[in-house]
């Protein structure tokens, strides 16, 4: 499964130049000290066990889950042939492909997105996957920490250039690992601020992407649906 970098992290190229312009202000952000931490808590009986992606998507947030005012919207492709990532070599690198190219070995996905309309078309995206903890923990590890180890970088997409700056946030405690960032995109005039958090616990990565303010208030009901015991 090949898995475009944004696209793994809930924020394809076409994402962020639907998204409406957030009113979050970033200025009292705090960064995070390690990009990971671990809770130490004990394995429980199935935890590591990976799920299928049609059990993962049961696991999905739907609309009943988050309340009035949320519409899903259709699925985005994966894949931008004419993305590249401009002044960020470690985006590069990231599996050996040109531009943003790279490759996440997570056999079994599911993903939902949802515009919140009582608040100018803000969107929430949730992304579930499953493998071994450990492929899930390096795999997730590395992206985030290319992706905030770049201050500020350019996307080009087409012909037009979208510049990025990201922030290393302190995630909630929760999970067995998380991570979090907050990314501003700007262009053609107007700035789009979307906070990633990642919560892995167990066999499962969970990763609610989108507006700050709904990402902070879905994640545990999105982790709790995800890491529910079956």
């Amino acid at each position: 499964m090949r898995v475009r970098i944004f696209a793994a992290l809930g924020v394809t190229a076409a994402a962020l130049l639907a998204l409406p312009a957030c009113s979050a202000n970033s200025t009292g952000a705090k960064p995070a000290t390690p990009s990971s931490a671990r809770s130490g808590k004990p394995a429980r009986a199935g935890h590591d066990a990976p799920l299928s992606s049609t059990a993962l998507k049961t696991r999905l947030l739907d609309k009943s889950d988050l309340g009035s005012g949320y519409a899903r919207q259709p699925d985005r492709p994966t894949q931008h042939d004419d993305v590249s990532v401009l002044g960020c070599p470690a985006l590069n690198d990231i599996g050996g492909d040109a531009a943003m190219g790279g490759s996440l070995d997570f056999p079994h996905k599911a993903k939902a997105t949802f515009a919140y309309t009582a608040s100018s078309n803000s969107e929430i995206s949730e992304e579930l996957y499953s493998d071994t903890a450990g492929k899930l923990s390096t795999g997730t590890g590395r992206i985030f920490d290319a992706m905030t180890g770049c201050p500020q970088y350019q996307v080009l997409v087409g012909s037009t250039k979208v510049d990025v700056t990201t922030q290393r946030m302190t995630a909630p405690q929760l999970g067995d690992e998380r991570w979090s960032q907050l990314l501003t995109f700007s262009a053609d005039g107007r700035d789009t601020v979307v906070r990633q958090t990642a919560i892995r616990d167990g066999s499962v990565l969970v990763i609610v992407s989108g507006s700050p303010a709904l990402v902070d208030q879905h994640l545990d009901e999105a982790l709790a649906k995800a890491a529910a015991t079956r």
